[in-house]
């Protein structure tokens, strides 16, 4: 019965409410029929219904509250006194206030410093802190007045701090000491700290409290220069329309300038950041400038905005650092600067110039997806070993903007993950470089793509194709028999054009994905034919990027060939002057054995560090090395020795040398084995075994076959001659001819002008 009731209240005062209102517009249509229909009396019905409106619809008290307040010094008086507590910390509720700090304020200027002052540094074990949220303050705000002002060497600390406070103090010591290698300690203080001297110069202002500026507004300029901020520093969507100054300043705790605006130049010159750092989504309008900072932790900048000149000159950065998604409309100076961890710049903008000279990175550069419209300057830059540049999807036009870095270092440190997607890049990339003339940059870059296409073609060859696959066999990749089966039914309607289309089938889900995707592929079914083809692409890139680094590094390709010369060397040596131990031996003479023995070492050391200094796999090269020298030659070698050698001549050497000329030579003609003809066997003669120098010609003649150069034309002799000794001066001639090939396209590469006559034609 109570509820009935109270629907029927509820129902008259609706009736009631809707006849007042009838009455109303009765009254207004009386009104515009006696004012008639002129101009001045709809004006007048205007106005008489805004005011109607004004009495029966008042504003609302929610509206009003919201309204920032005049401070008043009576208001003041009374927020001191009964202070609020915030996120844990007493705080001087300022909120929601008109300020007026101006000139022609000067009186309460001068009263509201001397209060505040007065109360935020009382010394106790409760710090007092500040709110300022959604406040207007009106003229310039001299933050750093409201400081303690104390010395900072240690004697001064520890009568006036609690002992929490005095460590934060402290380890303004341990962070100048850190970072003394870099530009840092030229600053006031640390240089007063690291002497342990105490005079005026050396003191700072100490802000003990809490500071909260969420969303406040501040007309004029904001000073806190020199300033020691022991607990957090809160100012979020804080709106600054003037200059303001943070030099030199200390942030013991978080500092948050998240969504803030700087309309005017902003100043950061110096400064400790001991916590985390946010400055997310901010706005620099004007010109910003972080030189000489110190972030003992990670800093955040992400979704920022900077407009106009941003320095950040001699800083340190001892976590990671983060400008994704950032736009720089304008120069970035990051000169000098020292990152101890990573660098993301994923998704960033540089409009103008980007520039890290003479700066350390000790770990990852991300600039995936990053734009660079101008130019990024990495000259003189040092990196870690681990230290890369990750450039995949980066938006770089060589005819627009260009990269610097140190010649043949630079090229090195950019790094792409995969060769899908960023054949372009690549390609940008060894074109910026061959228009400065970084030959060696841009076939570093040449190098890292086909590697990446031999990991690709490589994967097409042993990685299961998920469209030809039978369902034992997608089973014992990972998947479970209703996704097998899944995936058999799909393809039969189409092929899957990558892996990634197996996440709409409903039965796959990511995790499975992600665990299984590097071993799987997708592409058409391959026939025999192409899969030989393939195979055979896959070998002769592997051979080139193992012996020459795709036709970029000539020093490869001169450690390779120290390695044939010298083995081939050393083999002919034992044939010619090892053939038996009885009934007659013919073995070597002792001198002889020790230097063969001695120059083999000396050139397989020299070849060796070449290709330990050049090869990307320096292993994998001595390994294709090895199968190229050992099988064959050790086959015919132990052959040879096994049948035994019973021919005439067996008292003189298989190699001859032309008695004619004695120079050095250029014997692009030259066949490994002199001709018939009777004169020929009057110009080339046998070698001299009985003398010292002997054991050199055979190193001679493993140069004249290899690379077609030598000091005399040395040949085997076509009389008596075993087949065997033969086939391998044939084998050795044969490589010879795929050696100067390799050589003469790796000096085209590697050859600046010649380089640029081929690629820039």
């Amino acid at each position: 019965m109570r509820l009935f009731y109270q629907l029927r209240y509820l129902q008259r005062w609706g009736f009631t409410q809707l006849w007042h209102i009838k009455n109303t517009i009765k009254q207004i249509n009386f009104f515009y029929a006696k004012l008639g229909k002129s101009l001045i009396s709809k004006l007048l019905l205007v106005l008489f219904i805004c005011i109607f409106a004004i009495f029966l619809f008042p504003v609302p008290s929610f509206a009003v509250q919201n309204q920032p307040i005049n401070l008043t010094w009576e208001l003041l008086q009374e927020r001191v006194k009964s202070p609020i507590l915030r996120d844990g910390n007493l705080t001087v509720d300022l909120r929601k206030m008109v300020i007026d700090l101006r000139t022609e304020n000067a009186i309460f200027r001068d009263n509201f410093y001397q209060l505040l002052r007065k109360e935020l540094q009382k010394t106790g074990a409760k710090a007092l802190g500040l709110d300022l949220s959604n406040s207007v303050i009106e003229g310039d705000f001299y933050g750093s007045d409201l400081g303690l002002r104390t010395p900072l060497y240690a004697q001064g600390i520890a009568q006036i701090f609690t002992p929490l406070e005095q460590e934060q103090l402290e380890n303004l010591r341990s962070v100048c000491l850190q970072s003394l290698a870099t530009a840092f300690p030229n600053a006031k203080d640390c240089k007063f700290l690291l002497n342990n001297q105490s005079n005026n110069s050396s003191s700072i202002a100490v802000f003990r409290g809490a500071l909260i500026m969420v969303e406040s507004r501040f007309n004029g300029e904001v000073k806190f220069p020199n300033t020691f901020f022991l607990q957090s520093v809160n100012a979020q969507g804080a709106n600054f329309l003037k200059p303001t100054n943070w030099d030199e300043s200390r942030f013991g705790r978080n500092v948050s300038f998240s969504g803030a605006v700087f309309h005017a130049p902003s100043s950061f010159q110096g400064s400790i950041f001991f916590e985390k750092a946010n400055f997310q989504d901010i706005k620099f309008l004007d010109s910003a400038n972080f030189q000489g900072d110190v972030f003992c932790n990670d800093a955040k900048f992400t979704q920022g905005k900077f407009q106009q000149l941003v320095k950040f000159n001699n800083s340190f950065w001892q976590g990671n650092s983060d400008f994704s998604s950032v736009i720089f409309n304008n120069q970035v100076n990051f000169n000098k600067v020292n990152f101890h961890q990573s660098v993301f710049l994923k998704d960033t903008v540089f409009k103008q110039a980007l520039i890290f000279r003479e700066s350390e990175f000790n770990q990852l550069v991300d600039l995936q997806g990053a734009s660079i419209l101008n130019q990024a300057d990495f000259s003189d830059v040092k990196f870690a070993e681990i230290a890369f540049l990750n450039v995949p999807g980066l938006v770089f036009n060589s005819n627009q903007a260009k990269i610097l870095g140190n010649v043949g270092e630079i090229g090195k440190k950019l790094i792409v993950p995969t060769l899908q997607g960023n054949q372009n890049i690549l390609r940008n990339l060894s074109q910026n470089f061959r228009l400065q003339q970084q030959v060696s940059d841009a076939n570093q870059l040449e190098y890292t793509k086909q590697r990446l296409k031999l990991i690709e073609l490589s994967n097409q060859l042993v990685a299961i194709n998920i469209n030809t696959a039978s369902i034992n066999r997608l089973m014992n990749l990972g998947f479970s028999e209703i996704q097998a089966t899944e995936i058999s039914q799909s393809r039969q309607i189409k092929y899957f054009r990558n892996v990634r289309e197996l996440l709409a089938l409903p039965d796959v889900d990511l995790e499975i994905y992600n665990k299984l995707s590097d071993r799987m592929i997708a592409t058409e079914p391959m026939v025999l034919s192409r899969w030989v083809v393939k195979s055979l692409s896959w070998l002769l890139l592997s051979l080139l990027l193992l012996l020459s680094g795709y036709g970029t590094n000539f020093w490869l390709v001169f450690g390779v060939g120290g390695v044939l010369i010298s083995c081939f060397g050393v083999l002919f040596w034992l044939v010619d002057r090892y053939r038996r131990l009885c009934p007659v031996p013919i073995v070597p003479r002792y001198y002889e054995t020790v230097w063969i023995l001695f120059s083999f070492i000396c050139l397989i050391s020299g070849s060796l560090l070449a290709i330990f200094r050049n090869s990307g796999s320096p292993w994998l090269t001595l390994l294709c090395l090895l199968m190229i020298i050992f099988p064959i030659p050790g086959i015919l070698l132990w052959r040879l020795y096994q049948q035994g050698r019973y021919h005439d001549l067996m008292d003189i050497s298989y190699l001859t040398e032309d008695g004619t000329l004695r120079q050095l030579r250029l014997l692009i003609g030259r066949l490994p084995v002199i001709p018939r003809n009777p004169s020929f066997r009057e110009r080339y003669m046998p070698l001299l075994w009985d003398r010292r120098w002997n054991w050199l010609n055979y190193y001679d003649f493993s140069l004249n076959n290899l690379v077609r150069l030598g000091f005399n034309d040395i040949r085997l002799r076509d009389e008596h001659l075993p087949g065997i000794i033969s086939t391998l001066a044939w084998y050795q001639w044969s490589l010879g001819l795929l050696y100067i090939i390799l050589a003469g396209w790796t000096l085209s590469r590697t050859i600046p002008g010649l380089n640029l006559l081929i690629y820039l034609k």
